[in-house]
C-alpha cells in the first residue's frame, strides 16, 4: 500500500511520530525541542499522559528505585516526599515536567496506533489509526515494558460468578470489605497491593507459582529539613550520583552471581524475622539465586503473609468452576474475586505485531518469539524506526531512566546527523546487528538470568535471553554516547545510496569493544 494511492486519507505529515507519552515518549519530545526539532507529535491511546504510572494506581503502588534516580537528570525533582515515591507523586512529577518542557501542545490523546507500514519508494511510515493514517520519515516508539497486562488463560475464568480484574486495571469502585479473596501471582505488584488489602478482605488466598527474593526496603521519609537541603547547590546532584554508584555496585551481582548469593542472607533473615510457621517460611524461601528473577523490596508483604486471614497456595491455578478456584496441587478455594497480578508482555513485545518493515514481514514475524536489535534500538529491515526500551537493555539493578535517557542521546545522534547529511533513510547494516547481539548473548551466559536456576520473563520462548543487559550501566551509556554511523546503510535526497564504509565490514574488532 504506497503513500501515493493513500495520499487523500493522510491526516497529517510530520517529520517524527513518538508513540506512547510515559517517561521514555515525554523524554523523545523533550529532546527533539532541546535539538530544534519540532516538527513531531506524540501519540497516546489513553486520554492522559503518564505510561505505567497512569495505569498502575493500584492500592500501595510506588517505585522500587530510589525517586532522586527515578527521574530525569535534567528534571530533577527536589521535593520527593520519600526516597521511594508513590504512583500518585511519580504521576504528578510526569505531568509537570510535560508542562514545563512544552510538551502538552505535541501530544495527540485518543489515539490507538493500529499499524506502522514503511513505504521503501516514499521512504515514509504510514501510521494508521482509528481517525486515520498519519505518515511521517521517522518513528521512536516509547511504548515500554509494562504496556500490555497478561491475562491467563485459565478454563472457566470466563464463567467467574465474581469480579476479575488485573492489577494494573485496579477495580477501585469495587468495595473488599469482608470479600474472600483470591490474588494469583506475587511479583512485583502483588506484594505492594496485598499488604493494602490484607485488612479489608474476610479471606485472602495468594497462589504463587514461585517464591520470590525480597528484601528490607529503606522506604525514608524526607521531612522539610532534608528537602530544604536539596535546595542546595550541587546536593541533590551529589545524592543522585552517589545512588547511582551504590545501584551500579549492588549490580555487579547480576554479572557475577556469587556476589548476590551472599545477599539471599539478608533475605533469609528478612523471611525469618517476620514469619514463624516453618511451613510458609518453606514456601516462601526461593531455591534459586537471588537476581535471576526481579529483586523486590517490602517492609509489610510477610508481615500481611502471617496474618490469620492469608493463605499462601505454592502453586500456579488449574481451573476455575464456579466460585472455586482450583490449584495445580489441588486445593481449592472458594472466593468472591480475583485479582490477577500475573505481569506484563515483556519479552513478547506487544507493538512488533503492528510495525511491518520494508521486506512486508512484521517485527514478530522476523523475531520469531526472540526480539533482537543494534544496541536495544535500530533494528535491520526498519529503516528510519527507533525502539526505546528495546531487547537486551533491561538492567534490574539500576534506574529504567538511565537507559532511557541514554538511548534518547543514542537517537537524537542519529536524527541530527540525518538532519545535518540531509539523510532520508537510515538502516542498521546486518552484520553489525548480527556481530553486536552475538557478543551480547555471548556475555549473557555467566550472569545471574542464564545461570540463576529460575524461570523468568527475562528468557523468552525459545530459552534465549531477549531481555538482560551483559554489561554495566556506564559500559551502556558509553556504547550508547555516539551514534556510530559507520554500522548503518543510509541515502540521501538525490535517492543514492551511500554503502558501508570499508571500516564497517571489519565490525568485529569494534564490537569488541563494546
Amino acid at each position: 500500500m504506497s503513500a501515493q494511492k493513500n495520499s487523500k486519507n493522510i491526516v497529517a505529515s510530520h517529520d517524527v511520530i513518538i508513540i506512547g507519552s510515559g517517561f521514555s515518549g515525554i523524554g523523545a519530545g523533550i529532546r527533539l525541542t532541546q535539538e530544534g526539532i519540532n516538527d513531531f507529535i506524540i501519540f497516546e491511546k489513553h486520554q492522559s499522559l503518564g505510561g505505567t504510572w497512569r495505569d498502575n494506581n493500584y492500592p500501595g503502588c510506588e517505585c522500587d528505585v530510589p525517586s532522586a534516580l527515578y527521574s530525569y537528570s535534567f528534571a530533577q525533582n527536589k521535593n520527593w516526599s520519600k526516597v521511594f515515591a508513590g504512583q500518585e507523586e511519580i504521576l504528578t512529577y510526569t505531568e509537570k515536567t510535560a508542562r514545563n518542557f512544552g510538551i502538552m501542545p505535541f501530544l495527540r490523546f485518543g489515539i490507538n496506533v493500529q499499524n506502522i507500514v514503511w513505504q521503501e519508494d516514499e521512504q515514509i511510515w504510514l501510521v494508521y489509526t482509528e481517525q486515520g493514517t498519519y505518515q511521517a520519515n521517522k518513528v521512536i516508539s516509547c511504548v515500554g515494558y509494562l504496556h500490555e497486562p497478561i491475562l491467563p488463560k485459565l478454563p472457566g475464568l470466563e464463567n467467574f460468578n465474581g469480579e476479575v480484574f488485573h492489577s494494573s486495571r485496579w477495580n477501585h469502585d469495587l468495595d473488599l470489605s469482608g470479600k474472600k479473596v483470591a490474588v494469583i501471582g506475587t511479583g512485583a505488584s502483588a506484594i505492594q497491593f496485598i499488604p493494602e488489602i490484607q485488612p479489608q478482605v474476610k479471606e485472602l488466598v495468594a497462589f504463587q507459582r514461585t517464591p520470590q527474593w525480597i528484601l528490607p526496603k529503606p522506604d525514608i521519609k524526607l521531612n522539610k529539613l532534608v528537602r530544604g537541603l536539596f535546595h542546595l547547590p550541587f546536593s541533590l546532584n551529589f545524592f543522585r550520583k552517589t545512588l547511582y554508584l551504590g545501584m551500579e555496585t549492588f549490580g555487579l551481582g547480576f554479572r557475577h552471581p556469587k556476589i548476590l548469593k551472599r545477599l539471599q542472607a539478608l533475605a533469609k533473615w528478612h523471611i525469618n524475622r517476620h514469619i514463624k510457621d516453618e511451613a510458609l517460611k518453606d514456601k516462601l524461601t526461593p531455591n534459586y539465586t537471588m537476581g535471576c528473577k526481579r529483586v523486590l523490596l517490602s517492609n509489610h508483604y510477610y508481615k500481611a503473609l502471617a496474618q490469620d486471614n492469608v493463605n499462601v497456595i505454592a502453586s500456579g491455578v488449574e481451573s476455575i468452576s464456579g466460585n472455586t478456584v482450583t490449584a495445580s496441587n489441588g486445593e481449592q478455594r472458594e472466593v468472591d474475586v480475583i485479582i490477577l497480578g500475573t505481569g506484563f508482555h515483556v519479552s513478547d513485545v506487544p507493538i512488533a505485531k503492528h510495525v511491518q518493515g520494508k521486506s512486508g514481514k512484521t517485527m514478530d514475524e522476523i523475531w520469531q518469539g526472540s526480539p533482537e536489535a543494534y544496541r536495544g534500538t535500530t533494528i535491520t529491515d526498519f529503516p528510519n524506526f527507533f525502539l526505546v526500551l528495546g531487547p537486551n537493555l533491561a538492567i534490574g539493578h539500576n534506574s529504567a531512566f538511565i537507559i532511557i535517557e541514554a538511548q534518547l542521546d543514542y537517537v537524537m545522534g542519529a536524527l541530527t546527523e540525518m538532519r545535518d547529511r540531509k539523510l532520508t533513510r537510515l538502516e542498521v547494516d546486518s552484520q553489525a546487528q548480527r556481530i553486536y547481539n552475538e557478543k551480547v548473548q555471548r556475555d549473557l551466559q555467566t550472569t545471574v538470568w542464564n545461570t540463576g536456576g529460575c524461570s523468568s520473563y527475562y528468557i523468552d520462548e525459545n530459552g534465549k535471553n531477549s531481555i538482560g543487559f551483559p554489561w554495566s550501566t556506564l559500559k551502556l551509556r558509553k556504547m550508547l554516547a555516539n551514534f556510530d554511523s559507520q554500522a548503518y546503510q543510509v541515502e540521501g535526497q538525490q535517492n543514492k545510496k551511500e554503502g558501508k564504509s570499508k571500516e564497517s565490514m571489519s565490525k568485529e574488532s569494534e564490537l569488541e569493544n563494546v
